[in-house]
């Protein structure tokens, strides 16, 4: 693959030239994730006599409650469920795993379940939970490049691996989390825009860095409310990047989204997919969701 070509950059600092400067930031990857969207055969479900529903539900309970209570920390190793509201799915599962295979291995699971007779996929999204360093990768370019360190060289690739090694054991909760409580979930995946007048991998990183501190701003004003974890997904899904938001209150997510489209990188530089809101439907009420043993009538006709 050819070489990206950033404009020249004439800025110098301490004797080096920005441009002699790697222009992709560090990031550091964590926990696999897998999103799950389903419709539910609600008719054929409804054939099926109690007894069989229970059966049905049971089975699936006892693959996914150890999913659900996860292995702690410092990995987790969760699954949730949350229902879909509009009609785009009834059912969407959110899996983090150590890695792809896991994924793989759960999915498969899942599949060999009487349950997933009645579930019927509509979309799926992978991806790995990723820490953009811009900031950080800045700092160690120049001081690589004020020791005569050669971009790329084995010299270079070893520090960058000195660098990523020590931040991800700093933030191996942020790189493995746990799935939140919150009742609430909106999914969305993402694109940098690489358009005819505006395209983000041509801008120097520099400036990158400067919008996305600017952005992560927003962000941090509504920590105290909403729980986000980004996930890289570029050679792993269509989009490059899948964005989870978990709140009480789904609001928020308007909230939030609606003032980052004000801010230069969203403005300019966003692409956004498909958006997914759903409610946290915890296994102990798997049973009133399928409308089981309670007699409840489904969540959606």
């Amino acid at each position: 693959m050819a070489p990206l070509m950033l404009p020249h950059l004439a800025t110098v600092f301490g004797g080096f030239c920005l441009a002699d400067m790697s222009p992709v930031p560090l990031t550091l990857e964590g926990a696999s994730v897998l999103h799950q969207m389903f419709r539910f055969r609600w008719i054929a479900w409804r054939a099926l006599s109690l007894p069989e529903r229970e059966r049905v539900i049971d089975e699936a309970i006892e693959l996914l409650e150890p999913a659900e209570e996860g292995d702690g920390p410092p990995r987790p190793n969760q699954s949730a469920l949350y229902s879909l509201v509009g009609h785009k799915g009834d059912l969407m599962m959110v899996h983090f795993r150590d890695t792809v295979e896991d994924l793989n291995r759960f999915e498969l699971e899942l599949a060999q379940t009487d349950l997933y007779e009645y579930l019927e996929p509509t979309s799926s999204y992978l991806s790995v939970v990723e820490l953009g360093l811009y900031e950080s990768s800045g700092k160690h370019y120049a001081e690589f490049a004020q020791h005569g360190i050669e971009p790329y060289s084995p010299a270079w690739n070893a520090e960058v691996k000195e660098v990523l090694d020590r931040q991800s054991v700093a933030m191996a909760s942020r790189l493995y989390p746990e799935i939140p409580e919150s009742k609430y979930l909106c999914f969305y995946p993402m694109d940098r825009r690489r358009g005819e007048q505006a395209n983000w991998y041509t801008v120097s990183m520099q400036d990158r860095q400067r919008m996305m501190h600017e952005h992560g701003l927003i962000g941090r004003r509504y920590a105290d409310r909403v729980k986000q974890i980004i996930s890289g997904s570029i050679g792993l899904d269509d989009w490059e990047w899948g964005v989870d938001l978990f709140a009480d209150d789904p609001v928020v997510f308007k909230k939030l989204i609606y003032e980052m489209r004000f801010d230069e990188v969203s403005a300019i530089y966003a692409l956004f997919g498909s958006f997914y809101v759903g409610v946290r439907v915890k296994l102990a009420t798997l049973h009133h969701w399928l409308g089981g043993n309670l007699g409840a009538s489904p969540a959606k006709s």
